[in-house]
Protein backbone atom coordinates (compact mmCIF):
# COMPACT_ATOMS: atom_id res chain seq x y z
CA UNK A 1 0.00 0.00 0.00
CA UNK A 2 2.63 2.16 0.93
CA UNK A 3 4.67 1.64 -2.56
CA UNK A 4 1.55 2.31 -4.27
CA UNK A 5 0.92 5.46 -2.70
CA UNK A 6 4.80 6.40 -3.75
CA UNK A 7 4.44 5.81 -7.03
CA UNK A 8 1.20 7.48 -7.14
CA UNK A 9 2.59 10.55 -5.34
CA UNK A 10 5.84 10.61 -8.08
CA UNK A 11 3.61 9.75 -11.56
CA UNK A 12 1.66 13.23 -9.89
CA UNK A 13 4.63 15.11 -9.45
CA UNK A 14 6.18 14.13 -12.99
CA UNK A 15 3.11 15.66 -15.12
CA UNK A 16 2.44 18.55 -12.68
CA UNK A 17 6.25 19.46 -13.67
CA UNK A 18 6.69 21.07 -16.71
CA UNK A 19 9.83 22.67 -16.23
CA UNK A 20 11.10 19.07 -16.76
CA UNK A 21 10.04 18.61 -20.12
CA UNK A 22 11.88 20.48 -22.91
CA UNK A 23 10.64 23.83 -23.50
CA UNK A 24 12.84 24.99 -26.11
CA UNK A 25 10.92 23.51 -28.67
CA UNK A 26 11.47 25.02 -32.61
CA UNK A 27 8.00 26.35 -34.07
CA UNK A 28 7.53 24.39 -36.90
CA UNK A 29 8.59 26.58 -40.32
CA UNK A 30 5.03 27.82 -42.12
CA UNK A 31 4.90 26.50 -45.49
CA UNK A 32 4.66 29.30 -48.53
CA UNK A 33 5.71 29.39 -52.44
CA UNK A 34 8.63 31.58 -52.64
CA UNK A 35 10.88 32.94 -50.02
CA UNK A 36 12.00 36.34 -51.40
CA UNK A 37 14.15 39.14 -50.19
CA UNK A 38 14.16 42.06 -51.94
CA UNK A 39 17.94 43.78 -51.51
CA UNK A 40 18.18 47.38 -52.70
CA UNK A 41 21.27 49.35 -53.59
CA UNK A 42 20.76 52.74 -51.29
CA UNK A 43 24.94 53.69 -52.53
CA UNK A 44 26.12 57.34 -53.22
CA UNK A 45 24.87 56.50 -56.58
CA UNK A 46 21.85 57.01 -55.87
CA UNK A 47 20.68 60.13 -55.16
CA UNK A 48 17.43 61.30 -53.48
CA UNK A 49 15.38 61.34 -56.29
CA UNK A 50 16.88 58.08 -57.54
CA UNK A 51 16.07 56.39 -54.09
CA UNK A 52 12.88 57.28 -54.41
CA UNK A 53 12.01 55.72 -57.21
CA UNK A 54 13.40 52.29 -56.10
CA UNK A 55 11.07 52.78 -52.89
CA UNK A 56 8.31 53.90 -54.47
CA UNK A 57 8.42 51.03 -57.52
CA UNK A 58 8.83 48.33 -54.77
CA UNK A 59 5.47 49.41 -52.94
CA UNK A 60 3.27 50.20 -55.98
CA UNK A 61 4.82 46.35 -57.23
CA UNK A 62 2.60 44.96 -54.09
CA UNK A 63 -0.69 46.96 -54.83
CA UNK A 64 -0.61 45.48 -58.63
CA UNK A 65 -3.19 43.26 -59.14
CA UNK A 66 -1.42 40.89 -61.60
CA UNK A 67 1.42 40.75 -58.77
CA UNK A 68 -1.25 39.84 -56.20
CA UNK A 69 -2.92 37.16 -58.65
CA UNK A 70 0.14 35.51 -59.39
CA UNK A 71 0.46 34.81 -55.24
CA UNK A 72 -3.44 33.37 -55.60
CA UNK A 73 -2.06 31.16 -58.28
CA UNK A 74 0.52 29.45 -56.38
CA UNK A 75 0.38 25.85 -55.36
CA UNK A 76 0.41 27.51 -51.70
CA UNK A 77 -0.86 30.41 -52.66
CA UNK A 78 1.35 32.61 -50.39
CA UNK A 79 4.82 33.74 -50.28
CA UNK A 80 6.79 35.34 -47.79
CA UNK A 81 9.11 38.90 -48.39
CA UNK A 82 11.35 41.10 -46.80
CA UNK A 83 13.23 44.48 -47.76
CA UNK A 84 16.38 45.64 -46.84
CA UNK A 85 19.07 48.35 -48.71
CA UNK A 86 22.76 47.74 -48.79
CA UNK A 87 25.92 49.71 -49.57
CA UNK A 88 29.30 49.65 -48.02
CA UNK A 89 30.44 46.04 -46.86
CA UNK A 90 29.12 46.56 -42.85
CA UNK A 91 26.23 48.56 -43.82
CA UNK A 92 22.97 46.20 -44.88
CA UNK A 93 19.22 47.65 -43.08
CA UNK A 94 16.69 45.33 -43.01
CA UNK A 95 13.93 48.09 -43.25
CA UNK A 96 10.57 45.35 -43.60
CA UNK A 97 11.10 42.17 -41.89
CA UNK A 98 9.82 38.56 -43.03
CA UNK A 99 5.77 39.04 -43.73
CA UNK A 100 3.55 36.80 -45.37
CA UNK A 101 1.64 37.86 -48.19
CA UNK A 102 -1.01 36.17 -49.09
CA UNK A 103 -4.13 38.50 -50.65
CA UNK A 104 -4.29 42.33 -51.36
CA UNK A 105 -4.45 42.93 -47.84
CA UNK A 106 -1.30 41.78 -46.30
CA UNK A 107 0.22 43.30 -49.99
CA UNK A 108 -0.89 46.12 -49.17
CA UNK A 109 0.22 46.40 -45.27
CA UNK A 110 3.75 45.60 -47.27
CA UNK A 111 3.68 48.21 -49.54
CA UNK A 112 2.96 50.46 -46.62
CA UNK A 113 5.56 49.43 -44.66
CA UNK A 114 8.04 50.33 -47.56
CA UNK A 115 6.56 53.45 -47.70
CA UNK A 116 7.11 54.04 -44.47
CA UNK A 117 10.64 53.03 -44.07
CA UNK A 118 13.59 55.49 -43.90
CA UNK A 119 15.61 56.63 -46.29
CA UNK A 120 19.58 56.66 -46.30
CA UNK A 121 22.43 56.85 -48.37
CA UNK A 122 25.94 55.41 -47.86
CA UNK A 123 29.04 55.70 -50.05
CA UNK A 124 30.30 52.39 -51.61
CA UNK A 125 28.54 49.14 -53.17
CA UNK A 126 29.43 46.35 -51.89
CA UNK A 127 26.95 43.16 -53.64
CA UNK A 128 29.34 40.73 -52.40
CA UNK A 129 28.03 41.93 -48.48
CA UNK A 130 24.48 42.19 -50.28
CA UNK A 131 24.29 38.70 -50.88
CA UNK A 132 25.90 37.22 -47.71
CA UNK A 133 23.39 39.25 -45.89
CA UNK A 134 20.56 38.11 -47.72
CA UNK A 135 21.56 35.01 -47.22
CA UNK A 136 21.34 34.46 -43.41
CA UNK A 137 17.83 36.21 -43.92
CA UNK A 138 16.65 32.53 -44.55
CA UNK A 139 15.16 30.14 -42.90
CA UNK A 140 13.50 32.80 -40.51
CA UNK A 141 9.68 31.23 -39.57
CA UNK A 142 8.96 30.36 -43.12
CA UNK A 143 9.77 27.28 -45.82
CA UNK A 144 9.55 28.50 -49.10
CA UNK A 145 9.88 25.89 -52.14
CA UNK A 146 12.29 28.45 -53.82
CA UNK A 147 14.45 30.69 -51.63
CA UNK A 148 15.48 33.86 -54.03
CA UNK A 149 17.37 36.81 -53.38
CA UNK A 150 16.05 40.27 -55.86
CA UNK A 151 19.41 42.46 -56.15
CA UNK A 152 18.63 45.29 -57.46
CA UNK A 153 21.75 48.52 -58.39
CA UNK A 154 23.05 50.69 -60.27
CA UNK A 155 26.94 50.12 -59.74
CA UNK A 156 29.45 47.24 -59.81
CA UNK A 157 30.86 45.40 -56.69
CA UNK A 158 33.80 47.82 -55.27
CA UNK A 159 33.67 46.73 -51.36
CA UNK A 160 34.18 43.54 -49.19
CA UNK A 161 35.21 40.83 -50.45
CA UNK A 162 35.68 39.03 -53.96
CA UNK A 163 31.92 39.13 -55.39
CA UNK A 164 32.82 35.44 -57.31
CA UNK A 165 33.13 34.47 -53.88
CA UNK A 166 29.85 35.36 -52.32
CA UNK A 167 28.06 34.59 -55.17
CA UNK A 168 29.69 30.47 -55.19
CA UNK A 169 28.71 30.09 -51.39
CA UNK A 170 24.89 31.63 -51.68
CA UNK A 171 24.75 29.02 -54.98
CA UNK A 172 25.47 26.18 -52.70
CA UNK A 173 22.80 26.47 -50.26
CA UNK A 174 20.33 26.33 -53.34
CA UNK A 175 19.59 29.85 -53.23
CA UNK A 176 18.68 31.98 -56.76
CA UNK A 177 20.10 34.98 -57.32
CA UNK A 178 18.00 37.46 -59.75
CA UNK A 179 19.09 40.95 -60.88
CA UNK A 180 17.64 43.93 -61.40
CA UNK A 181 20.57 46.13 -62.92
CA UNK A 182 19.48 50.22 -63.39
CA UNK A 183 20.60 51.40 -65.99
CA UNK A 184 22.56 55.32 -65.72
CA UNK A 185 22.70 56.54 -69.39
CA UNK A 186 25.08 59.73 -68.24
CA UNK A 187 28.36 58.58 -70.32
CA UNK A 188 31.08 57.39 -67.89
CA UNK A 189 34.45 58.61 -67.70
CA UNK A 190 36.90 56.68 -70.50
CA UNK A 191 39.17 55.53 -67.47
CA UNK A 192 36.22 53.92 -65.60
CA UNK A 193 34.54 52.77 -69.21
CA UNK A 194 37.71 51.12 -70.04
CA UNK A 195 38.37 49.32 -66.43
CA UNK A 196 34.88 47.82 -66.27
CA UNK A 197 32.30 46.37 -68.51
CA UNK A 198 28.71 47.62 -69.12
CA UNK A 199 26.30 47.20 -65.91
CA UNK A 200 23.68 44.84 -67.89
CA UNK A 201 27.11 42.29 -68.71
CA UNK A 202 28.36 42.43 -65.33
CA UNK A 203 25.34 41.42 -63.40
CA UNK A 204 24.46 38.62 -66.24
CA UNK A 205 28.09 37.24 -65.74
CA UNK A 206 28.84 37.94 -62.00
CA UNK A 207 25.39 38.16 -60.13
CA UNK A 208 23.08 36.52 -61.04
CA UNK A 209 22.74 32.58 -60.91
CA UNK A 210 20.93 29.57 -59.92
CA UNK A 211 17.91 27.61 -61.34
CA UNK A 212 16.22 29.66 -63.29
CA UNK A 213 18.39 32.94 -62.85
CA UNK A 214 17.08 35.44 -65.17
CA UNK A 215 18.35 39.92 -64.88
CA UNK A 216 15.60 42.49 -65.34
CA UNK A 217 17.22 45.87 -67.16
CA UNK A 218 15.99 48.98 -66.06
CA UNK A 219 16.69 51.19 -69.07
CA UNK A 220 17.13 54.25 -66.78
CA UNK A 221 15.33 55.34 -63.46
CA UNK A 222 12.24 56.26 -65.06
CA UNK A 223 11.70 52.60 -66.19
CA UNK A 224 12.19 50.61 -62.69
CA UNK A 225 9.06 50.89 -61.33
CA UNK A 226 7.42 48.68 -64.82
CA UNK A 227 10.91 46.95 -63.83
CA UNK A 228 10.63 45.75 -60.57
CA UNK A 229 6.60 44.72 -61.10
CA UNK A 230 7.43 42.48 -63.88
CA UNK A 231 10.15 40.93 -61.80
CA UNK A 232 8.69 40.22 -59.05
CA UNK A 233 5.81 38.86 -61.05
CA UNK A 234 8.29 36.47 -62.68
CA UNK A 235 10.06 35.02 -59.57
CA UNK A 236 7.11 34.62 -57.73
CA UNK A 237 5.24 32.27 -60.67
CA UNK A 238 4.60 28.75 -59.85
CA UNK A 239 4.89 27.85 -63.38
CA UNK A 240 6.95 30.38 -65.11
CA UNK A 241 6.69 30.86 -68.87
CA UNK A 242 9.21 30.62 -71.20
CA UNK A 243 11.47 33.82 -70.71
CA UNK A 244 15.10 35.43 -72.29
CA UNK A 245 17.73 35.25 -68.99
CA UNK A 246 18.25 38.81 -69.67
CA UNK A 247 14.69 41.08 -69.79
CA UNK A 248 14.43 45.13 -70.55
CA UNK A 249 12.01 47.46 -69.46
CA UNK A 250 11.98 51.34 -71.13
CA UNK A 251 9.83 53.90 -69.73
Amino acid sequence: MRRRSLLCHVSAGLLAAPALLPSGRARAAEPVDVELVLAVDVSRSMDSEEQEIQFQGYARAFRDARLIDGIAHGAIGAIAVCFFTWSDWNVQELLVPWRRIDGPASAEDFARAIEAAPRRTHLYTSISAAIDYASGLFGQGYEGTRQVVDISGDGVNNSGRPLDLARAEALRKGIVLNGLAVLDHTPPSPQFAALQPPLDEYYRDQVIGGPGAFLMVAEGFQAFEGAVRRKIIREIAARPAPAPLVERATA
